[in-house]
C-alpha cells in the first residue's frame, strides 16, 4: 500500500511539474508572440508554422529562448524546489493538484487570448464559407493576350522591407512629424506612386494572405493572396508552390528574361527559394550564395545575413554583369536592415532622430536606396530600365506606429521610376500590392488586354481596381474565406485538365495552312502565331517522310503574322503522297520556337485547291 501511495505520489509531482512547465512555456510564448509581431494574423501564424525555419535571424532564436524557454524552466525549477521543502507536510497531497489546477487554469486564459487576439472564431467560420469571389474576379495571365516591345525593358524591383508610405511627414502624406524617409519621398514626389493631383504620397493596402515578406512577395507578383489551408501550405514538405499559378516570373522566363533574386538571408526561410525557382527559374544569390562566392567573408553574419549597404554593392557589381548579356533582365531585390524590431544598426547609419534606433535606421535606408537609385540612372541601361520601390508589408515593429492616428489609413511605400508606358487615368488610385502584378509589366511596355491580371489591376491604364470596385473592407472579408480555386491552384498532387489546358495555352502556337499552288507545287503559309515572346527575324518549315531526312525551307513574310512558300511535292516527298510538316519560329535572341506540327496527304491538297 505505501508503495502504490509513493508511486502515486511521484505521478502526481511530475505531472504538476510538467504542467507548470508546459504552461509557463505556452503564456510565455504567447506573450513573446504578440510583442514580437503586433499585426499577426491566422494565415502568416499557420505560414509559419510550416515553413521552412531554416534561415531564421539568430538574434530572434536567442530572444525567444532567453523570453520563453529559460522563465519555464525556471519556474519548474522553483516549483520543484517548493514540493523538495513541503514533501513530509501530511497535506502534502494538496499542492501537486493545486499546481496542476493553476497551471491548466494559465493555459486556458493564455489560449482565450489567443483565440480573441487573432479572431480565430472569425478565421474559422471564414475557413468554413466557401467564397467565389477570386474565382470570379481572377483573369488567368495564361488566358490574357500580352503584347512585350520589340525591344524588351528591363526590370529592377526592389522589395522594400516594412517601407511604409506613414513614414512620410503630414505635410507629405505621412503619419509622422518629422520625414524619416526624406529622399524616398522626394522619388515618389518625382515619378509615380499613382496619387494624381493631390499632394502627399499614395501606397498600395495590404490584405489578407499577404501582410508577411513571403505573403507580400507573392501577391506582388502573382495578384493573388497567400492564404490556404495549412495542409495546402506545408511548406517543410512540399515540392512545389502554387503550381496552377502563372507569375511574373512565369511571364518574363518565357519572354527570355534573365532573372535574379538578390537578398541578405538565406532564401530557403518562408519558401522564397522554392517560389522563386519554380516560377521563372531565377539565379538565387543569398547569404549562402554570398558566402560560398567570397562575396562576403566565409564567418560573416549580421543581423540575418549581411546589411543592405553590401546588398547595393553586390547588386551594383550584378547589374554591370547582366547588362553585358544580350538578353532582358529582372534583378529583384530585397532589402533587411528595416526588419523588426528595430532595425540594424549599420556603419553608415546616423542618429538623426536621437534614440529613436527605427527612425534612424528608416532614415538610412532611405538615403542608400537614393544613392543605388542615382548610380542607376548614371548607367547606359538606364534607358531601357524599369525599377519598382515597394515595401513589401506594414511593419510589425511593436512601437513605432503606436501614436499614428488609428483613422490614418496606412499603407506600403509604392513607387514606379522611369516606366516604358504612359499613364491613362490620372486621379488619385486606391490600390492593394495585387495590383502591382500587372502595372510592373505593364511598365516594362506589355500591352495587356482588358487590363487586369490576376486579381491586379494595371493602374497606368484606366481600369477600376477590385478596391475602387469593391472597397476594402468587402476584399478583406472575402479573402478570409475558403476558395476551392485557391486551393487548386495550390494543388501539387492532381493536374487537372484545367491546369493542363492553361498551360498549354501558354505555348508558342500557329496553324499550317496547305493547298495547291498548280504546276506541282504545294503553297504553305503559317499564320495566327501567338505566345512567340520576342520578336521574330524569321520562319523555317522542315519537311519530310518516314524514313527520309528533314529538309528545311526558308519562308517570306507575305504580310503582318503570315509566312508563305512554294515547294515542289517531289522534292520533298521522294514520289511518297504522304509528308510531315513543322513550322519554326527564329526569335531576335536566337531562340528557337516550335509553332505546330501537320501530316498531310496528296489528298489534302486537292481537297485544299481554292
Amino acid at each position: 500500500m505505501k508503495k502504490k501511495k509513493l508511486l502515486l505520489k511521484r505521478i502526481g509531482i511530475f505531472l504538476a511539474l510538467f504542467s507548470v512547465l508546459l504552461s509557463a512555456l505556452f503564456a510565455a510564448s504567447i506573450r513573446w508572440m504578440f510583442r514580437t509581431w503586433n499585426n499577426l494574423t491566422m494565415d502568416e501564424l499557420l505560414f509559419h508554422m510550416t515553413a521552412p525555419l531554416a534561415g531564421t535571424n539568430e538574434g530572434m532564436v536567442r530572444e525567444y529562448i532567453f523570453s520563453c524557454i529559460l522563465p519555464a524552466v525556471l519556474a519548474g525549477v522553483l516549483m520543484g524546489a517548493l514540493f523538495v521543502c513541503f514533501r513530509k507536510n501530511k497535506y502534502f497531497y494538496v499542492i501537486p493538484l493545486l499546481t496542476f489546477s493553476c497551471s491548466l487554469a494559465v493555459s486556458i486564459l493564455a489560449a482565450g487570448y489567443t483565440f480573441k487576439k487573432l479572431d480565430i472564431a472569425a478565421y474559422l467560420e471564414g475557413r468554413n464559407t466557401e467564397s467565389t469571389f477570386i474565382e470570379d474576379h481572377y483573369v488567368p495571365p495564361a488566358d490574357t493576350e500580352l503584347v512585350f516591345p520589340e525591344k524588351k525593358r528591363n526590370l529592377i524591383y526592389i522589395f522594400l522591407e516594412s517601407v511604409e508610405s506613414t513614414y512620410a511627414d503630414k505635410e507629405h502624406g505621412g503619419a509622422f512629424e518629422e520625414n524619416c524617409i526624406p529622399e524616398l519621398t522626394k522619388l515618389a514626389e518625382e515619378n509615380e506612386d499613382f496619387s494624381g493631383e493631390e499632394p502627399g504620397l499614395n501606397g498600395g493596402y495590404t490584405t489578407t494572405g499577404a501582410t508577411w515578406t513571403m505573403g507580400a512577395m507573392f501577391a506582388h507578383t502573382s495578384g493573388l493572396p497567400l492564404s490556404i489551408s495549412i495542409d495546402g501550405n506545408d511548406m517543410d514538405t512540399q515540392d512545389s508552390f502554387f503550381a496552377g499559378a502563372v507569375t511574373l516570373g512565369d511571364i518574363l522566363g518565357q519572354a527570355g528574361y534573365a532573372q535574379t533574386l538578390l537578398i541578405g538571408s538565406e532564401a530557403v526561410f518562408g519558401g522564397r527559394r522554392l517560389y522563386f525557382k519554380e516560377h521563372g527559374n531565377y539565379e538565387i544569390m543569398d547569404y549562402d550564395y554570398a558566402r560560398k562566392n567570397k562575396l562576403i567573408p566565409k564567418d560573416y553574419k549580421v543581423w540575418w545575413g549581411f546589411e543592405d549597404e553590401k546588398l547595393f554593392d553586390i547588386a551594383k557589381d550584378k547589374l554591370t554583369k547582366l547588362a553585358k548579356v544580350d538578353k532582358p533582365f529582372n534583378l529583384t531585390m530585397l532589402t533587411v536592415d528595416t526588419h523588426f524590431e528595430d532595425g540594424y544598426i549599420c556603419g553608415r547609419c546616423r542618429k538623426d532622430f536621437e534614440d529613436d534606433q527605427y527612425a534612424n535606421v528608416m532614415a538610412c535606408s532611405s538615403r542608400q536606396i537614393d544613392e543605388f537609385i542615382s548610380w542607376v540612372k548614371e548607367q547606359d541601361f538606364y534607358e531601357n530600365t524599369s525599377i519598382v520601390l515597394a515595401g513589401d508589408h506594414l511593419t510589425m515593429d511593436k512601437d513605432f506606429c503606436e501614436g499614428v492616428d488609428e483613422e490614418y489609413e496606412r499603407k506600403v511605400y509604392t513607387n514606379f521610376i522611369n516606366p516604358g508606358c504612359s499613364l491613362k487615368n490620372k486621379t488619385y488610385r486606391e490600390y492593394t500590392t495585387f495590383d502591382l502584378f500587372p502595372t510592373t509589366l505593364a511598365a516594362l511596355g506589355v500591352d495587356i488586354k482588358g487590363g487586369r491580371l490576376g486579381l491586379g489591376t494595371d493602374l497606368f491604364s484606366g481600369t477600376q481596381t477590385l478596391t475602387e470596385q469593391f472597397g476594402l473592407s468587402k476584399q478583406r472579408i472575402e479573402l478570409t474565406k475558403k476558395s476551392s480555386f485557391m486551393e487548386e491552384l495550390a494543388d501539387i498532387d492532381v493536374e487537372s485538365e484545367e491546369l493542363l489546358a492553361r498551360e498549354e495555352e501558354r505555348r508558342p502556337k500557329a496553324k499550317i495552312k496547305v493547298k495547291d499552288g498548280g504546276g506541282g507545287e504545294v503553297l504553305i503559309a503559317v499564320k495566327g502565331i501567338k505566345n512567340v515572346p520576342e520578336a521574330i527575324t524569321g520562319m523555317r518549315l522542315a519537311v519530310w517522310t518516314e524514313g527520309k531526312e528533314k529538309q528545311y525551307v526558308e519562308m517570306k513574310k507575305k504580310k503582318k503574322g503570315v509566312y508563305t512558300v512554294k515547294i515542289r511535292e517531289e522534292e520533298f516527298t521522294g514520289g511518297e503522297n504522304n509528308y510531315h510538316i513543322c513550322a519554326y519560329a527564329d526569335g531576335k535572341s536566337g531562340e528557337e520556337y516550335i509553332l505546330s506540327e501537320k501530316d498531310v496527304s496528296a489528298k489534302d491538297v486537292q481537297q485544299n485547291q481554292e
